[in-house]
């Protein structure tokens, strides 16, 4: 399949992302594949559920970055692969694993993406999306108390500790890899047409002028 698209969506946590990522994934729907670098935490069943909280999930070395890279060519050689699931309510991946088919566009989404030189090279467009620190800290605060489970204490502290020196050390600076940085993410509805059109074009074989 030499005609696939990859699209690196990457930004710090609760910047509209997903947002954006949803988007287009409910305009295109089976023309595009969506992973998330998230599901490439490293598994750590060596270690006790309290070990495992204590470990620094915003710094590159807590990913697998290496596997992701294997799948997506083998996504852009036409073959399906085995992506891993992680389960934020016990901070390990699950034994479950999630069939992936290649599509048209392929979607890869994470903070830290753009990082990994050789990751970003896989990618047709990158994309980052900028959000104001307080509105991301907000929304992460309501993720991850609503739909994983984690006290407010624990989630303010560990934004302190590890969030927010990460995204100055690590996410704020690959900006610089990005084609394109929209404001806001799915919300900005100027640069959601472009990459939608952008899309549009690729899926229907269409040359953009």
């Amino acid at each position: 399949m030499k005609d696939i698209m990859i699209i690196g969506i990457a930004g710090g946590t609760g910047n509209g992302k997903t947002t954006l990522t949803n988007r287009l994934k409910e305009r295109f729907g089976d023309d595009v594949t969506v992973i998330y670098h998230d599901n490439y935490y490293k598994r750590h069943d060596e270690m006790t559920y309290e070990e495992r909280c204590l470990l620094n999930y915003d710094h590159p070395d807590a990913f697998d970055t290496d596997l992701m890279i294997e799948h997506i060519q083998a996504l852009k050689e036409g073959k399906s692969i085995e992506c891993p699931v992680y389960d934020f309510t016990v901070h390990n991946r699950s034994d479950e694993m999630m069939i992936v088919n290649p599509t048209k566009v392929i979607i890869v989404e994470g903070i830290l993406i753009f990082q990994n030189e050789f990751l970003r090279n896989q990618m047709d467009i990158k994309i980052f999306v900028d959000t104001d620190a307080d509105v991301r800290i907000l929304r992460r605060i309501l993720r991850d108390v609503e739909e994983r489970g984690r006290s407010l204490e624990s989630v303010v502290n560990q934004y302190l500790t590890t969030v927010k020196p990460m995204h100055e050390q690590f996410v704020e600076p690959s900006k610089r890899a990005a084609d394109l940085i929209v404001l806001e993410g799915g919300q900005n509805v100027v640069a959601l047409d472009i990459l939608i059109q952008r899309v549009h074009n690729h899926v229907h074989g269409l040359t953009c002028k």
